[in-house]
């Protein structure tokens, strides 16, 4: 499946966003979805989605920690389009067993602990999410950090065994605000106060004047450590 890559890379070169999620809809019938969390850009790619009624399965993690803002906005997505979106939550027990030994907020103690809590909460919930799928839609963009900018718009995800496909790879943060505008999109009002990157409630800031995008993720963290290993290059729980 790995060689489905450099085809999915040809084939949706010089299209534009709709046109590509149409086209791997199509090719891949029933093995293609796409992670929300519902941030700017997730809304742009979900509102392609509902408003052309791609048959592409459109899923979120939900960790347990999410600001009501999210909820929110998650709501008003589904009464606005009238489509499902399809919810992960973690393993009970490895919750429990973590929760127990140490505490609910034992990921500001060490680096190790926090990516603890983002494995369980969102890589395992991910994997079961991926699973038996063959594209991975996400709306990373090249802009939002360092390491992204090392990123194509087409990769492999060997630790899920398939093509992740990033439709507005390209596109700047002042194009996503355009389209979201242009199109009545519902957004998380939290961006209007500063939260360009937003995950779960305790583990994230507003970004102050001046700072990195994803600074407000993790801030208590070195600047390096700012993935939850979600999109990591190399495939493992751990960071970029």
């Amino acid at each position: 499946m790995e060689t489905l890559s450099p085809h999915i890379k040809q084939r949706t070169e010089g299209l534009d966003p709709l046109s590509a999620l149409h086209w791997l809809a199509d090719e891949f019938p029933g093995k293609v979805v796409f992670s929300t969390s519902f941030g700017w850009e997730d809304q742009v790619i979900t509102h392609m989605i509902f408003k052309n009624k791609l048959p592409i399965r459109v899923f979120t993690l939900e960790t347990g920690r999410l600001f009501p803002e999210t909820y929110y906005v998650w709501n008003r997505t589904m009464e606005m389009y009238e489509a499902p979106i399809h919810a992960y939550y973690p393993q009970q027990e490895a919750l429990e067993r973590m929760v127990n030994a140490k505490g609910p907020s034992s990921f500001y103690e060490s680096v190790e602990n926090r990516k603890e809590c983002c494995g369980i909460r969102k890589i395992e919930p991910l994997k079961r999410a991926l699973s038996g799928n063959t594209v991975w839609i996400t709306g990373i963009r090249a802009e939002q950090s360092p390491n992204r900018q090392d990123m194509e718009n087409v990769e492999w995800d060997a630790g899920n065994q398939l093509v992740k496909f990033h439709p507005i790879f390209d596109w700047t943060l002042d194009e996503v605000k355009q389209y979201i505008k242009e199109n009545n999109v519902p957004y998380n009002s939290l961006h209007d106060r500063g939260f360009p990157s937003i995950g779960c409630q305790p583990c994230t800031r507003a970004v102050q004047p001046g700072e990195d995008f994803r600074a407000g993720r993790w801030w208590w963290e070195d600047q390096s450590k700012k993935e939850c290993g979600l999109h990591s290059v190399q495939e493992i729980i751990t960071e970029k």
